[in-house]
């Protein structure tokens, strides 16, 4: 690790590598989740899902010591208008990076695929109240976005816990930055995703975010002031929120 930083309640660990950071968070959700069950009878937990974690769920999977079958998973958000089982939906890239691998109790992934929107958003949330939030694992979006909640129409007292939104072309074109699209007209134009507030009740929250490409977002999460402008920067008021990055997106930091 090279630095350790902290702006108001948000503690920033900057690595030297990805490999570094993403072993560095997988380390200390695993000891996260170790010291909630020995405490409570189960954990619930909300994941993203993109490249920017793949370290990160690599390394909780390989952690040891952790009853699986107590934890409760969640999914952060999800494409509107694919297939079920589209390879390209973000359920599927959980499945293939943490859900298929470990004995999860429940697995409670969001439709993006119900014709139905609203019943789809009504069934969710009331999922989310039954099992309150213990741990979310997320990222930073380019545009300074956590889950799909887009700078333009991001509300830290948004009184929905998921709702469908608009993708604007800044995290349109992350997807296809990132390699999950081909060509920005073949990402979906809107979502299903959770809210800030369905977010930041979370007991803690580990956010990964690796590469230059990320570079500017995780400089304004730490600069700016707290506002929607920049969404990710509410965590600066959470009272366990932990930011890793690697030396390209933590640049600025050094």
């Amino acid at each position: 690790m090279l630095k350790t930083i902290t702006k108001d309640k948000l503690t920033v660990q900057i690595c030297e590598t990805r490999r570094e950071m993403g072993d560095m968070a997988g380390r200390d959700i695993a000891d996260c989740l170790r010291k909630l069950l020995a405490g409570q009878e189960e954990v619930n937990m909300i994941f993203a899902a993109a490249p920017s974690q793949n370290e990160t769920l690599e390394a909780l999977c390989a952690a040891e010591g952790i009853d699986w079958t107590r934890v409760n998973a969640f999914h952060m958000d999800e494409y509107i208008g694919l297939a079920e089982g589209d390879p390209q939906t973000f359920v599927t890239y959980l499945y293939d990076h943490i859900f298929g691998k470990l004995p999860f109790k429940n697995i409670f992934c969001i439709r993006g695929f119900e014709e139905d929107i609203e019943a789809e958003c009504a069934r969710y949330t009331a999922l989310l109240e039954e099992y309150p939030t213990d741990i979310v694992c997320l990222g930073i979006g380019e545009n300074g976005h956590i889950a799909f909640n887009d700078p333009w129409i991001a509300q830290f007292n948004d009184d929905c816990m998921i709702k469908k939104v608009p993708l604007d072309e800044v995290c349109r074109m992350q997807q296809v930055h990132d390699g999950c699209f081909p060509d920005l007209e073949d990402v979906p134009t809107h979502a299903l995703s959770l809210t800030i507030p369905a977010l930041t009740k979370a007991k803690a929250m580990f956010c990964s975010v690796p590469a230059k490409t990320k570079r500017e977002a995780v400089t304004r999460t730490v600069s700016e002031r707290i506002s929607e402008d920049c969404p990710a920067t509410i965590m600066r008021l959470h009272d366990h929120a932990v930011m890793y990055v690697d030396s390209d997106s933590g640049a600025d930091l050094l």
